[in-house]
């Protein structure tokens, strides 16, 4: 911090401590501060930008959302000519590569988290990844890139934990294939933003993303629907973000992703059917049931999103066992 010959600090660390301290130190020592942390962007990231432009300094951090695709570097470059309306996509390779060993090779969910862990996808400790709160960090800096907004509050997310080989064959036997889904768009003068799994026709593109791949989705005014596709987890490809940034350094761009970024609370604004699979179905649910299945899973008629992911919160407390995912 104090070499007058260091233009700029890389930060891989993770966590919000030290690193957090780390880069106020770099950005108040005036260099350049690059991340892949996309839990400290998520928590301080106004703060931090707020610093990198009175000290005329770059705030970077590519590599904090969607591994090796460049995705938020080509996002920001659209947003500066064109109108984004959506963010979404497969973001987490270590719940894809899971799901995608659940659904193609019948592994059972512990298998397939250990496979994940022993590849360098997966965390010893995985609640972030398989919460789907890692996702939903990364819709944050998504969101603040495509939008100017940086979503804080409201944001709700599920995550594939109580995803089971029941569910599996269930979904497979109607031609069906679950992935995560992180999702963000306008709605009035605010943003939706969440996280959750979703069921799309084996003919859909998500349902061809495998192994730790990501699929990121941006949908512009003029551009019409921009699909990245590519490895979202290991050292390499997120490495190669980390490199893209300090190329964008030497380029001399400073301002970038939140440069006018403001905070706000968000709102719902869409609705689509669920699969809900549950041994303590209340008036709720059944007031919004179109069909059940022949294993009691049932398909609700288009429920709003927020509306849903809030019943399913409610709901563990009752069957901890419940799953839900949005139908496309």
């Amino acid at each position: 911090f104090d070499d007058p010959t260091v233009d700029a600090v890389v930060e891989t660390l993770g966590g919000l401590d030290p690193a957090y301290s780390f880069g106020l130190r770099a950005l108040e020592a005036g260099k350049h501060f690059i991340t892949a942390n996309k839990a400290m962007v998520a928590a301080h990231g106004l703060e931090l930008a707020a610093l990198a432009r009175e000290k005329g300094t770059a705030f970077l951090f590519s590599a904090a959302c969607g591994g090796g695709v460049p995705f938020l570097h080509n996002l920001a470059l659209s947003a500066e000519t064109d109108r984004i309306e959506a963010v979404s996509g497969i973001l987490n390779g270590t719940t894809n590569y899971m799901l995608d060993a659940m659904q193609r090779r019948a592994l059972s969910y512990a298998d397939a988290l250990r496979e994940a862990q022993s590849l360098g996808y997966a965390e010893a400790d995985p609640t972030a990844d398989v919460s789907g709160l890692d996702a939903l960090r990364k819709i944050q800096l998504a969101c603040a890139v495509a939008f100017g907004i940086l979503p804080h509050d409201g944001m709700l997310c599920e995550g594939i934990e109580h995803f089971t080989a029941a569910d599996t064959e269930d979904i497979q036997s109607r031609g069906l294939v679950c992935r995560l889904i992180a999702s963000g768009r306008r709605a009035e003068n605010t943003v939706s933003a969440y996280v959750e799994p979703v069921l799309f026709p084996r003919a859909a593109a998500e349902s061809s993303v495998f192994v730790n791949n990501n699929m990121a989705r941006y949908m512009g005014g003029r551009c019409g629907s921009i699909v990245l596709m590519g490895q979202g987890a290991g050292r390499f490809p997120t490495a190669e973000n980390v490199v893209q940034d300090c190329l964008t350094v030497l380029s001399g761009k400073r301002g970038f992703y939140t440069d006018r970024a403001v905070s706000m609370f968000l709102t719902s604004g869409e609705a689509h059917p669920y699969y809900v699979r549950t041994g303590a179905p209340d008036a709720f649910l059944r007031g919004r049931t179109a069909e059940t299945w022949d294993d009691g899973a049932v398909v609700t008629g288009a429920v709003d999103v927020y509306e849903m992911l809030a019943w399913a919160k409610a709901q563990r407390e009752k069957d901890p066992d419940v799953f839900i995912a949005g139908i496309r």
